[in-house]
């Protein structure tokens, strides 16, 4: 599974960002490696420099192989927590899109 990390004007995608967080979505989607193709990541921070709580954004589009890409986000207070619930939520939804397409078969 190729992982590709995106970031907006407001959120600077250094070298060890993009490893920690390649490194976070691994540990939590690698059960995926054979049905997910590439694994979108879009960070944002929806206030810029405001200081304004929870704005930190994370949007996970997986593309499945043979199937429509599943898409779903997340916002929490720091981009580790919306990176992590965003994972918890590709994991969960992941997990029931295989499993229906399994009982299709």
């Amino acid at each position: 599974m190729l992982i590709q990390i995106n970031t907006d004007k407001n959120i600077e995608g250094t070298v060890e960002m993009i490893s920690h967080f390649t490194e976070v979505l691994n540990d939590s989607l690698s059960r995926f490696d054979e049905e997910v193709t590439r694994l979108e990541v879009h960070l944002s921070d929806e206030n810029g420099s405001k200081d304004a709580g929870d704005d930190k954004k994370c949007v996970l589009e997986a593309r499945l192989k043979g199937a429509n890409p599943i898409v779903v986000t997340t916002i929490s207070g720091t981009l580790h927590q919306s990176v992590k619930a965003a994972a918890d939520k590709m994991f969960l939804t992941l997990e029931k899109n295989l499993e229906k397409r399994r009982v299709q078969s």
